[in-house]
């Protein structure tokens, strides 16, 4: 008879660097209830810090493949801990949560922590809670609570990736003054810098960005490339499709522009679009590479569907739609039953 696994004996297992760390054991560390961090907090002291990262790679890769787990408990406890890199794996286990209390302590480790590694981390997540914000889904305050971490690091002097992660976070805001700093960063000579301020104007969703992004598309540098082909897709840019689709078929081109361009396709959609991904599909071997073209097959048919809604509620006028009361509900019920 199997011995069942119970925490104590994952914890047990953690602390022998010596063991690998089974997949098995990797799901009993989701949700944890209050005792179970307790118990995690109490050892992960004794854990070696090479081990810990192990423990957490696993995690991350648990959470990107398994959308049922849960870290969250584990990642917000270990938002503390004295190794930056532990700290900036637990901001990725946050990275699916809308807990608006998140956000003064995020903006705390961009502003104040001492290793990179989190206040990257940190500036990724911003930028979600800045969408929310955005959508009405979390308190006017804390959205420019954010905003101004971003823009204050933006204009400093530090490190310049940090200074990027942050102008791509604020391409959710619609504050007036970060169209002058996207606007700073594409004008730019150094080619990371301006694929940065592409990436912003994708997040944007502003039509006013359209013109820049076709510029860039078929620019020689391959990181723009690559960014003016996922900007093209997330601002939905029709006129790009023509020039994504000239692009795939350049044997020459960068794998990442190939990738970027394939679910740039999948958000602007059109017959177009689909039969060359139905096509790549059943010309390509690469069993990856057939993963990718499918979910975007997927991705594509999504947005069509979604399309249709948008215009089916466009033509659903309020003045063209009359008010049924439940007694005119009652008779259409009894002439369906009539005609059964």
């Amino acid at each position: 008879m199997a011995e069942t696994l119970t925490f104590q004996s994952v914890l047990d297992h953690l602390l022998d660097s010596k063991k690998d760390i089974p997949q098995t054991h990797l799901k009993l560390y989701s949700d944890l209830d209050p005792k179970s961090l307790r118990l995690f907090m109490d050892v992960w002291s004794s854990v070696k810090p090479a081990r810990k990262l192990l423990l957490l790679d696993g995690l991350l890769s648990q959470f990107e493949s398994d959308n049922i787990v849960s870290y969250e408990a584990l990642g917000r406890a270990l938002l503390n801990d004295l190794d930056g890199e532990v700290r900036a794996r637990a901001i990725r286990l946050l990275a699916e949560s809308q807990d608006p209390k998140l956000v003064e302590k995020l903006t705390d480790i961009l502003l104040n922590d001492f290793d990179l590694a989190p206040r990257l981390e940190a500036a990724f997540l911003i930028g979600e809670f800045i969408l929310l914000g955005e959508l009405e889904a979390i308190k006017a305050e804390l959205q420019r609570l954010a905003e101004d971490a971003l823009i204050q690091i933006i204009r400093s002097s530090e490190d310049p990736s940090l200074r990027k992660a942050c102008l791509e976070a604020l391409g959710y805001s619609s504050r007036t003054e970060i169209v002058n700093l996207i606007e700073a960063a594409f004008q730019r000579e150094d080619p990371t810098w301006v694929a940065t301020a592409l990436l912003a104007m994708g997040r944007s969703h502003d039509e006013r960005w359209n013109s820049d992004v076709i510029s860039m598309l078929l620019d020689e540098e391959p990181l723009i490339q690559a960014a003016a082909a996922q900007a093209a897709g997330e601002l939905s840019i029709e006129e790009a499709g023509p020039i994504l689709l000239k692009l795939l078929e350049d044997e020459d081109v960068d794998d990442n522009v190939i990738t970027a361009a394939i679910w740039s396709l999948s958000q602007i959609g059109g017959e177009d679009a689909r039969i060359y991904l139905v096509n790549l599909i059943e010309q390509t071997e690469d069993e990856d590479l057939v993963e990718y073209l499918e979910d975007a097959l997927e991705n594509l048919e999504f947005h069509e569907e979604l399309n249709k809604f948008d215009l089916l509620a466009l033509d659903l006028d309020e003045d063209d739609v009359e008010e049924i009361d439940l007694e005119e509900m009652d008779e259409l019920d009894d002439l369906d039953e009539d005609e059964k």
